[in-house]
């Protein structure tokens, strides 16, 4: 199978407690009530503000639902739904995006809503898709960034095995405060030690 193709194979990963699988119309509205989560705007920087953050309504514009439907067909990114398979829901997402093919590198990023929070799916999910981007995508790095107000995220991504890089100082304003965002990443060799 040639890179584009594994890049073009939108998987179902299983492990104990999680799966991951591209999204389908029927996840619509469960996306819609995480993406309105305060939290999730804060944390991802989505939002600027906890007015903006508390605005967020359940809906799923146009864009946004075709955003999420077309993914399969992305040629350079991996959009996964995290589903917790003891209740059989969709709690969030996990994503490698932002590929750099001539140096195997791309982003990850996920985001766990409120129904799947403080159980370890996250973490799960988190081992899941970094394990398929070094063993079946062929990745030598992923990067990440994460904001210093999220040390839960950051205690995840430091368990899976990603090393503190350097930190953009005050390079977020939220509620007039600024915030460092961390920049960390895991190389091939680093992942391939651990497992």
């Amino acid at each position: 199978m040639s890179e584009q193709d594994r890049w073009l194979d939108k998987p179902t990963l299983q492990g104990p407690r999680v799966l991951l699988r591209p999204f389908v119309e029927e996840d619509l509205p469960v996306v819609a009530r995480i993406l309105a989560d305060p939290e999730i705007g804060r944390l991802t920087g989505s939002v600027t503000t906890t007015a903006e953050a508390m605005a967020a309504t359940p809906e799923i514009d146009d864009r946004t639902r075709e955003w999420y439907l077309t993914r399969a067909q992305a040629p350079d990114r991996l959009d996964l739904a995290v589903v917790d398979r003891e209740r059989d829901l969709v709690v969030g997402e996990v994503v490698l995006n932002e590929l750099d093919r001539d140096n195997r590198s791309c982003n990850f990023r996920t985001l766990i809503g409120p129904g799947g929070r403080d159980r370890g799916l996250g973490t799960e999910a988190c081992r899941m898709i970094v394990d398929h981007g070094f063993s079946r995508l062929g990745m030598h790095r992923m990067s990440l960034s994460v904001f210093d107000f999220n040390p839960r995220a950051r205690r995840v991504y430091e368990k899976v095995g990603f090393v503190l890089e350097g930190t953009r100082r005050e390079s977020f304003r939220f509620d007039d405060d600024w915030i460092d965002d961390h920049d960390m990443a895991i190389l091939e060799q680093e992942w391939r030690a651990r497992s």
